[in-house]
């Protein structure tokens, strides 16, 4: 099982490098990566006999066709094959977590994941190596909101979390617990010399019960909220929930009425504008206001 999963672990990480920007790699550029990959997840060095094994390998798994080119000198994806990313992309994500653990591992213990396979993913296997043995990390972070401003941390990495197709890092920084957005982070380091003790007693479900998404920022109260559909929009509310405390309480060929319980944050008004069209916020009345507020200023700015 073990010697499957590492050849499993080898191809995906082929299929990685090939659909990258570029185009043609070269073979020892190519051997290079996937030995490098490898020992990061204390597997063991490829040589070009394994290399062209697991690229057979990889059209009778995944179909997916790789060529070299002679005149270029690399390795390539077939372009037909490169119209199936989507279909293998899940596949991908799930391998490129799963394959950072050992079989031995209890994946929630360490991930709270979603099925998607979002973009700027290459550190999550250091990240949740990291995480599994329990080394502290250090980064560069860029904070976004403040003009992209950098600044060095060096945190104890407890969890990833996916939310809306972008990974987070919940991570301990000078004893407080913190959120990283990972498509932010630069230069990561692993401290693989130093370990900390994990906290397991995190009340990870409390945590972001209250709150849309992954920003749960306690300075915002809590409150009840009625929203108001119709029917038509009712019927994706029902498939796909806003929130999980949502409760029908109107469902009628006129009108679909909801009730929620949050913390009323910038992620979750911009949830309510995606699906606006026949929203009408009932409660509180300052959400009403916001909502309108945006419009109005959405049409200043469109007219």
């Amino acid at each position: 099982m073990g010697r499957k999963i590492e050849g499993l672990q080898r191809m995906l990480i082929i299929i990685n490098r090939l659909k990258g920007m570029q185009r043609y790699v070269p073979r020892e550029e190519l051997e290079r990566y996937v030995t490098l990959r490898m020992e990061e997840r204390d597997g063991t060095a490829v040589n070009i006999r394994t290399l062209q094994r697991d690229i057979n390998e990889i059209e009778e798994l995944f179909g997916i066709r790789i060529h070299f080119d002679k005149k270029q000198g690399g390795y390539y994806i077939d372009e037909e094959d490169e119209l199936k990313q989507e279909q293998y992309n899940r596949l991908l994500l799930n391998f490129d977590l799963l394959n950072a653990l050992d079989s031995t591992s209890n994946l929630h213990t360490y991930v709270l994941a979603e099925h998607h396979r979002p973009a700027n993913n290459e550190c999550l296997p250091q990240l949740l190596k990291a995480i599994k043995f329990s080394h502290p990390i250090s980064f560069t972070y860029v904070y976004v909101r403040e003009g992209g401003i950098t600044r060095e941390k060096r945190v104890h990495p407890h969890y990833l979390k996916e939310d809306q197709q972008r990974w987070y890092l919940l991570a301990y920084d000078n004893g407080e617990l913190k959120t990283f957005n990972v498509a932010y982070i630069r230069n990561l380091r692993t401290l693989g010399g130093e370990t900390f003790k994990r906290n397991m007693n995190i009340p990870i479900n409390e945590l972001f019960k209250d709150c849309y998404g992954i920003w749960n920022q306690l300075s915002i109260p809590v409150e009840d909220i009625e929203l108001s559909y119709d029917a038509l929009d009712g019927s994706f509310l029902k498939s796909v929930p806003l929130h999980h405390s949502q409760e029908i309480i109107i469902d009628t060929k006129e009108e679909f009425r909801i009730r929620l319980r949050l913390r009323i944050t910038n992620d979750f008004v911009m949830a309510l504008l995606s699906r606006s069209r026949s929203l009408t916020v009932v409660k509180p009345l300052h959400l009403r206001e916001r909502v309108r507020m945006i419009y109005e200023e959405a049409l200043t700015r469109n007219l």
